[in-house]
C-alpha cells in the first residue's frame, strides 16, 4: 500500500489563503495531512475545519493549544478507515503548541501507524528539546510504527547552512549556538532538537533519501532560510521511504513550504514489534 503523509504550517490558520492551501494540499493527494497553526479553526461553529473537510474530502482531528496556534490531523478515510486511535494526553500542558497522535489500522502491520503533528516551541532549544522528547514517547504509546513531522522550528540534524543573512534576529538567537560576542564567531546551527528525535528512534526522511541518492534539492530549505518543517519516520519505516517533494505551488498559500513523503507499507520491516511500557 503506497501511503502519503503531508505536512504544512497553515501561517496563523490560512483563512484568507485556504483556497491557495487547498489547492497545494488537494495536488499531494495526501492519506494523511499534519497541519501546524491552525488558528480560529475551532471558532464559530468550527467553520474552518468543517470548510477544509469538505474540500479535501477528509476528516479533521484538532490537538487542545493553550497558544492558540494548534496542531491537527486531516485524513482521508475512504483510504485509511477510521481512526482507531487519537491521544492528546498531557500536550496542551507539556508543549507551548500542542500535539495529537492518531493511529491507524493499515495491512501488514501487526500493530496501528501512529502520525503526530508537532509544532515545536520557538522561544527556547532547550524546551524544544524537552517538546521533542514528549513528543516522540507519545507517538510510540500504540507501538514502533510512527511518523512525527511538522513545524520542528530548528535546524535539521545535518546539510546546508542556513542562510543567516535571511534570517530575524529572534530566529538567529533561538536557533544558533551560544558564542563569545567578542570573538566574532561565525554562527553556528544549533542541531540539539534534531539530535534528540534521532536518539529516540526517529530518522529524517529528507536526510534519508539524500543519503540514498545524493539529490541536494531534497535538502532545500522549506522557509526563507532554512528546512525548518520536517518529517520524520520511526526506524522500523526507513525502509518504506519511497519519495519526498517539496510543496512550494501555489505561491502565496504559505510562509512555510509543505512537504510530502510516500511510503510504501509492504516495505515496513515488522521483525522486532514490542509494545509500550
Amino acid at each position: 500500500m503506497l501511503f502519503t503523509v503531508l505536512i504544512q504550517n497553515t501561517c496563523e490558520g490560512g483563512h484568507d489563503r485556504w483556497p491557495l492551501l487547498a489547492e497545494r494540499i488537494s495536488a499531494a493527494r495526501p492519506d494523511v495531512a499534519l497541519l501546524q497553526e491552525l488558528k480560529g479553526w475551532s471558532e464559530t461553529g468550527h467553520r474552518q475545519t468543517v470548510r477544509a473537510e469538505q474540500d479535501l474530502d477528509m476528516d479533521a482531528l484538532l490537538a487542545p493549544s493553550r497558544s492558540g496556534l494548534g496542531t491537527g490531523i486531516l485524513y482521508r478515510r475512504a483510504t485509511l478507515g477510521r481512526r482507531v486511535y487519537w491521544n492528546t494526553d498531557y500536550a496542551a500542558d507539556e508543549t507551548h503548541h500542542g500535539l495529537g497522535t492518531a493511529g491507524f489500522d493499515i495491512p501488514g502491520l501487526p500493530a496501528p501507524l501512529a502520525v503526530t503533528s508537532v509544532h515545536l516551541t520557538p522561544y527556547s532549544a532547550d524546551k524544544a528539546i524537552t517538546e521533542a522528547d514528549f513528543a516522540a514517547s507519545r507517538s510510540y504509546k500504540i507501538g514502533p510504527y510512527a511518523i512525527l513531522g511538522g513545524d520542528i522550528n530548528y535546524p535539521p540534524q545535518d546539510g546546508p547552512q542556513p542562510n543567516y543573512a535571511e534570517m530575524r534576529p529572534y530566529n538567529l538567537g533561538s536557533r544558533t549556538l551560544l558564542t563569545d560576542p567578542e570573538q566574532a564567531a561565525e554562527p553556528r546551527p544549533d542541531r540539539r532538537v534534531a539530535w534528540k528525535l534521532h536518539a529516540n528512534g526517529f530518522r529524517d526522511a529528507a536526510w534519508e533519501l539524500y543519503q540514498r541518492t545524493g539529490d541536494e534539492t531534497l535538502l532545500r530549505p522549506t522557509g526563507t532560510d532554512d528546512r525548518i518543517d520536517q518529517i520524520w519516520v520511526s526506524t522500523p519505516l526507513v525502509p518504506a521511504l519511497i519519495s519526498y517533494r517539496l510543496l512550494d505551488a501555489p505561491s502565496g498559500a504559505s510562509d512555510h513550504h509543505g512537504v510530502a513523503i510516500t511510503l510504501d507499507t509492504d516495505l515496513i520491516n515488522t521483525d522486532h514489534p514490542w509494545t509500550y511500557r
